[in-house]
């Protein structure tokens, strides 16, 4: 009888990895069966490299066999891309965590893919330095994953998407190729830069294993208000208002729709810092490094949005105490969320000018499709991320409605969380036929025998497009 690809993948590292680098059986524990949006199939196998060589090591031997694998890191994903599928072995990138030394003159530092996000923040924090990727997730997130995804974050107005923090890669092609460009240059025009092509392929196209990262001087200061506002037409007005009056200072708006905001005070047992009652919530931060000027400008710029009805309430921090309470507020809005049932949960972009137009239009879509659903609404304002929360049994009558708004605007269906498994089918609500191809074509290159999370972001190549392999 012939043995499993598995089995022979395995057999041929054996002696070649260390005893950790390998669990089977009894030793897979549940969690790497699932990410933050569920649980697929356990895989038989997962192999948990130590460094680059490593992840080579294995790539070479996989693509050899034939083996598919599923990428992982901190398994924090929504859309299904670490969730193992039937026959693929796990290689888990959670060893990888070393933390180089910083470069402070050129504000660099190169961490493994498995370092979780909240440790390189505070190896920037610790030399008066901070990184400019902040999510909800970050103890357990992976900047791996963080790149695979290209994670955007809360402060992505200031600081930009996670494409915007990296100075160079390395990564492992499928046959076990290593592409290492950590030299972190500001210019570096010699030939192609193959670097964007990883970020956000979500492990379709390679491995990374290391990256460059780009820091930032940490602020002086941290304020943050919070705001009632009459309507969402009013914060936009209000956000184009502060980017022009706190140029360079602001670096977050949130906003929170009444749904939610009365929620989230009620579950998390919050005293609600402005009156329930209001048409939207706002939750506004800056980082800036001339604490007396910036204060001021901030404080004037709060003053004028309730002079001009912009605003209706505000509270300001005046402590690291109140900065702190007031994001809890905003982080307990996921709690509040996934205390519910039947969620049908969208992280969508949209085009600011249109984004009263998706609303007015998705609500009317969602309560034809089920007139007893029920919506909720946050997000990142400042730069049209959205997370738009349908209550509802009729998950896919939902997506048709929510996603077909989001074409008709020229909108998004994946802000942050990648497509994975379970946006494929919505694929081309965002990225035309040509679009589609040409992804494909990439990944018949890098992959050609479509190891690497296969049967992510698009359903399996075509017959004529893949690699035929003995099994």
């Amino acid at each position: 009888m012939l043995a499993s690809r598995t089995d022979r993948l395995a057999s041929r590292l054996e002696g070649r990895l260390d005893a950790a680098a390998l669990l089977r059986g009894d030793a897979v524990s549940a969690g790497y069966a699932q990410d933050a949006g569920g649980s697929g199939i356990r895989p038989s196998l997962v192999l948990r490299p130590k460094n680059t060589e490593e992840v080579s090591l294995i790539l070479a031997a996989a693509n050899e066999i034939g083996q598919p694998l599923v990428i992982q890191g901190g398994r924090t994903g929504l859309s299904g891309g670490a969730r193992p599928r039937a026959g693929e072995v796990s290689l888990s990138l959670e060893r990888l965590t070393a933390i180089g030394e910083i470069d402070r003159a050129a504000q660099t530092v190169i961490a493994g893919a498995g370092t979780p996000l909240q440790a390189v923040q505070q190896a920037a924090s610790d030399v008066d330095l901070s990184f400019g990727v902040d999510i909800g997730a970050r103890g357990t997130a992976t900047i791996g994953g963080n790149i695979a995804t290209n994670a955007g974050g809360i402060r992505v107005l200031r600081y930009g998407m996670t494409r915007a923090q990296v100075t160079g890669l390395e990564v492992v092609l499928a046959d076990g190729t290593v592409l290492s460009s950590l030299k972190g240059l500001a210019k570096d025009n010699a030939g192609y830069d193959l670097n964007p092509l990883f970020i956000g392929s979500e492990g379709t196209l390679g491995v990374v294993t290391r990256a460059c990262l780009k820091l930032h001087p940490k602020p002086r200061i941290e304020r943050v208000a919070f705001l009632a506002l009459p309507s969402l037409a009013a914060a936009q007005a209000l956000l184009q208002q502060l980017r022009s009056e706190l140029a360079g200072l602001l670096s977050a708006f949130e906003v929170i729709f009444p749904a939610v905001y009365a929620g989230t005070v009620a579950h998390c047992r919050i005293a609600p810092p402005v009156a329930i009652g209001a048409g939207l919530y706002a939750l506004v931060e800056i980082h800036g490094q001339a604490p007396d000027q910036d204060n001021a400008r901030f404080e004037a710029a709060l003053a004028a949005a309730l002079d001009d009805g912009l605003a209706s309430d505000v509270v300001l921090s005046s402590s690291q105490r109140e900065f702190a309470a007031l994001w809890a507020l905003r982080d307990g809005v996921s709690d509040y969320i996934f205390s519910l049932d039947n969620l049908c949960g969208f992280d969508i972009a949209v085009p600011l000018a249109r984004m009263q137009d998706f609303i007015a239009g998705a609500a009317s879509a969602v309560r034809f499709a089920d007139p007893e659903a029920s919506v909720f609404v946050f997000g990142h304002l400042g730069d049209g991320n959205l997370h738009y929360i349908v209550r509802s049994r009729q998950a896919h009558a939902m997506a048709e409605a929510v996603y077909g708004q989001i074409a008709a605007i020229g909108g998004s269906i994946s802000a942050e969380h990648g497509i994975g498994t379970e946006k494929i089918k919505w694929l081309g609500f965002s990225r035309s036929e040509a679009e589609i191809t040409t992804m494909r074509r990439l990944k018949a290159t890098f992959d050609p025998k479509h190891i690497l999370n296969p049967g992510r972001v698009f359903a399996e190549a075509p017959a004529e497009m893949q690699v035929e392999w003995a099994s």
